[in-house]
């Protein structure tokens, strides 16, 4: 494992050669071998990207004068991350289509492009094209807290394009304070008004706007771990790529933020295609306080939804395989009600380098996950740390713990062989939380770029007692602009 970690840090330091890299680990006893032909292609595409990029911003006025006054009118930015991760041995007496198995090495790819416009005065409008290549551990499943945000739920061995984002913007001034916001990605920059009415709609992601967290959201840059970088229990509206349609209002006054959104649910629970009528919808809203303590900055979020669609019970489809003698099946007895849940995150700024988060959140267990992960509750704390104190400002060290749980009726249903979004081991005969803790480094030699080398222990692996601990060694390098 030290070796494989060794070889990733070394070859970065040299040179960036991703499809060098991911051929390394693959070889070393992946289940599902990359081969450098594919890796090369998603190598070729994300420099076809980047060097589109790099024209189009060496010749953009928007860009070239960035630290001049002024509004942008257009931008472009570009992203490439690749994130591998392995498991060693553990325990697994048992294992089902959804478990985590040992001994194994996966990785993923993805180079994104941002373009934005101006088309009036408060308006924007986004796209992002996206080329995505690769496998998570166990394709994407066999724990509730997924050790990498980073793998979507669709795994490809060849690079595919997706526009992930497509949508408007629209920035209304109330007065207040001036403010100005920089330029980033899905950002131009601008002057508007403190006091403002923000409105998006279109193709977008529901943690673009609810939920955010300045020390855990962006697996990126910092943790990994799906209940880490978004409260566990938040089942938000998303297809297998974590995107969908909707509209959001946001009201800024003051040091507060309420925020509402509606998105489309996919078709059926954890699915590839989105309903493009509200017939099945996430209804979300969010109340945000912010405040600073001294010169440090503080904030907390409620979030609560309310997912519309046709979604089962687990003990209604017990029961029916019982009367039936059928195999437990949970599309039989979907029908149209409501599934609740509630959210609360806070960050705090406790000295000028160092600063902590808590996460927490519940939702109804009884009822089917619809697009998120099998967590039905979940309490999660860390911080991060810049590295002024080593003389290295840019870099940044963090360590979060979480604990993720499901209810009586989920465990049930596991127990029975049932599989869940992401878990199911074909039986569970000794329950418990999902325990997990997470520490990363991440290196920055220049400010477009880092190596970032990450560690999660995983207990009782998809609530189960009986597999596990999984030891999960995981390296990023990304690169932006």
């Amino acid at each position: 494992m030290t070796k494989f970690l060794n070889a990733f840090v070394c070859t970065h330091r040299a040179t960036i050669h991703l499809p060098a890299v991911v051929t390394h680990l693959s070889r070393r006893g992946a289940t599902a071998p990359i081969r450098e032909t594919t890796m090369t292609r998603i190598a070729t595409c994300a420099l076809l990207l980047s060097g589109l990029a790099a024209t189009c911003l060496a010749a953009s006025p928007a860009h070239a004068g960035d630290a001049a006054a002024g509004d942008q009118t257009y931008a472009l930015h570009g992203q490439i991350t690749t994130v591998a991760q392995a498991t060693g041995g553990f325990a697994s007496p048992y294992v089902g289509e959804n478990s985590l198995t040992p001994h194994q090495v996966k990785s993923t790819s993805d180079a994104t492009l941002y373009l934005g416009a101006k088309p009036w005065r408060g308006g924007e409008v986004w796209a992002n094209l996206e080329i995505d290549q690769g496998f998570g551990l166990s394709n994407t499943l066999g724990a509730g807290g997924f050790p990498s945000a980073e793998a979507y739920k669709v795994g490809k061995m060849s690079p595919y394009f997706k526009l992930q984002r497509a949508f408007v913007r629209q920035t209304i001034a109330l007065g207040g304070d001036v403010l100005k916001l920089d330029a980033t990605i899905n950002q131009l920059r601008e002057t508007t008004s403190a006091n403002r009415i923000v409105l998006t709609a279109g193709k977008m992601g529901v943690g673009d706007i609810f939920d955010t967290n300045r020390f855990a959201h962006d697996p990126r840059a910092d943790f990994l771990n799906w209940s880490l970088v978004d409260t566990g229990s938040f089942d938000y509206a998303a297809n297998a790529w974590g995107y969908t349609y909707g509209i959001a209002a946001e009201w800024y006054q003051g040091p507060w933020t309420l925020r509402t959104g509606l998105y489309n649910l996919s078709k059926v629970p954890n699915g590839i295609e989105l309903e493009s009528n509200f017939s099945q919808n996430a209804l979300i809203v969010e109340g945000e306080r912010r405040w600073h303590i001294g010169d440090r900055d503080g904030a907390v979020r409620v979030t609560g939804f309310r997912n519309r669609g046709r979604f089962a019970r687990f003990d209604d489809a017990l029961a029916l395989a019982r009367a039936s003698g059928n195999p437990p099946d949970l599309a039989l007895v979907r029908r149209k009600q409501n599934r609740f849940g509630l959210a609360v995150n806070a960050e705090q700024d406790l000295t000028a380098n160092l600063g902590m988060f808590v996460r927490a959140g519940t939702t109804q267990g009884a009822i089917e996950t619809y697009d998120f992960t099998d967590i039905d509750r979940s309490l999660a704390v860390g911080g991060a740390l810049k590295g002024a104190g080593w003389r290295r400002l840019q870099d940044t060290v963090g360590f979060a713990a979480v604990v993720n749980g499901i209810s009586a009726a989920h465990q049930r249903w596991l127990a029975a062989g049932g599989l869940g979004v992401l878990v199911g081991d074909g039986a569970l005969r000794n329950a418990g939380n999902e325990t997990i803790i997470e520490a990363y480094y991440a290196f920055r030699p220049v400010n477009w770029a880092a190596i970032t080398l990450d560690y999660q222990h995983i207990a009782n692996p998809g609530y189960n007692r009986d597999r596990g601990p999984a030891n999960v060694f995981g390296a990023r390098f990304h690169a932006g602009f």
